[in-house]
């Protein structure tokens, strides 16, 4: 008795390693104009997760990263977000063509300048 067995494979584009060290996507194309830059969708993840603190869903800012799989460093660097200038927020609202650059870790700089003034002049 023979069995018959289907297996089915997702496949990615290609990733190459970047001068960086970080992997992106080898399309050679420019960014996708619909798509939400990834900062927005950071900024936007920050504000459900000070949510679910608000709400009491976790305690607090360790039971966001448990619940993640991520460390607590990483979840205080997505909630630092928040404490960017409105001005500079807004930028996220642009279209992913004009966002693209806008790297998170670039922001990281600006983030510790409490004042909003400071942080526009950064």
């Amino acid at each position: 008795m023979s069995q018959r067995f289907e297996i089915e494979i997702a496949i990615r584009p290609e990733k190459r390693q970047t001068p960086g060290g970080r992997r992106s996507v080898s399309n050679g194309s420019e960014p996708d104009p619909t798509r939400t830059p990834r900062i927005a969708r950071l900024r936007a993840l920050a504000i459900k997760f000070q949510e679910m603190v608000d709400r009491g869903e976790v305690q607090d800012y360790a039971d966001l990263a448990r619940l993640g799989y991520v460390s607590r460093a990483r979840v205080t660097q997505i909630m630092n977000l928040l404490n960017l200038a409105p001005a500079i927020q807004e930028q996220f609202l642009l279209p992913a063509s004009l966002t693209a650059k806008i790297r998170e870790s670039h922001l990281r700089g600006i983030i510790s300048f409490p004042a909003w003034t400071d942080q526009r002049k950064g």
